[in-house]
C-alpha cells in the first residue's frame, strides 16, 4: 500500500531525560522505521509542546517565536543566562529558565532561600522589548517564595518590622511586615498577564505549594511546615 498517512507528534519533555524536541525526534524515527517495514508512506510533523514548566520557551520558539537571552539572578543569587520568547507583542516567560531546579549550582537544593527574583528580571526584559501580553509558565521552579522575589525585581518593597528589606526566599516571608507596591513597574497596568500551569493547587494547606511541591525542591517536613506558615503569613 502506498497511501500517505499524516502524523502530528505533539510531544512534551520526558523530564530528566529528553527534551520535547528530542522526544518528537525519536518518536518520528520509530514511526518511519515501522512505516518502511510495512511499505507505507508517512508525512510527519513535529510540534513540541509544554505544560508551563521546563521547555515552555523552547516550545514557543518551535512555534515561531523569537528567542531572547538575558543575564538574570539565579535561584540562589548567582547570575544565569535565561531566555524568553517573543512574537509581535506577546512574550513567553518561563520561571524555570531563571528560577528553576536546573539552575541550582551543583543541583544542591535551597528550599528555604531560593528566590524568584530572576523571573521578575525576565518579565522586566520582556516589558523592555515591548511585550503587551506576557504568558508566564510557573512549573519547574526551585522556589517557594510566593513570587515575592519576582515582585521585588519589578519594584515592590517587602519590609520587615524595622523597615529593612526582607531576605530572599520563602522562609524570610515569616518576617514580612509591610508590602509596599507603590513602586511596581507602571507598565504592568497595561499588560495582559496569562498564567501557564497544569495544576490548580491552593497557595497553602495540605494541598498547597509547600506541602505538595516543597519536597521536590529539597524541603524536609520541618521545612514544609515553616514555608507553609510563611506563605500563610
Amino acid at each position: 500500500m502506498t497511501d500517505a498517512v499524516r502524523v502530528l507528534i505533539a510531544a512534551d519533555k520526558f523530564k530528566g531525560s529528553l527534551t520535547a524536541a528530542e522526544v518528537a525526534r525519536h518518536v518520528a524515527a520509530g514511526l518511519r522505521r515501522g512505516a518502511d517495514a510495512a511499505g507505507r508512506t508517512l508525512g510527519i510533523t513535529a510540534l513540541p509542546v509544554a505544560d508551563g514548566g521546563d521547555g515552555t520557551v523552547d516550545a514557543a520558539v518551535a512555534a515561531g517565536f523569537e528567542r531572547h537571552e538575558v543575564r538574570v539572578t539565579g535561584p540562589v543569587g548567582a547570575p544565569v543566562t535565561a531566555a524568553y520568547a517573543l512574537r509581535g507583542g506577546t512574550a513567553v516567560v518561563e520561571m524555570a529558565e531563571a528560577s528553576g531546579l536546573r539552575r541550582l549550582p551543583g543541583g544542591v537544593p535551597a528550599p528555604l532561600t531560593a528566590t524568584t527574583y530572576g523571573t521578575g528580571e525576565l518579565v522586566r526584559a520582556a516589558l523592555d522589548a515591548g511585550a503587551r501580553t506576557i504568558v508566564l509558565g510557573i512549573g519547574g521552579s526551585a522556589t517557594t517564595d510566593g513570587g515575592a522575589g519576582m515582585l521585588s525585581a519589578l519594584g515592590a518593597r517587602l519590609l520587615d518590622a524595622s523597615g529593612a528589606p526582607v531576605r530572599g526566599g520563602g522562609a524570610a516571608l515569616a518576617g514580612l511586615a509591610t508590602a509596599d507596591l507603590s513602586g511596581l513597574d507602571p507598565r504592568l497596568r497595561a499588560v495582559g498577564l496569562v498564567l501557564a500551569s497544569d495544576v490548580d493547587n491552593p497557595l497553602t494547606g495540605p494541598a498547597g505549594a509547600a506541602a505538595v511541591y516543597g519536597p521536590q525542591k529539597g524541603a524536609s517536613a520541618d521545612d514544609v511546615a515553616l514555608l507553609d506558615a510563611a506563605l500563610a503569613h
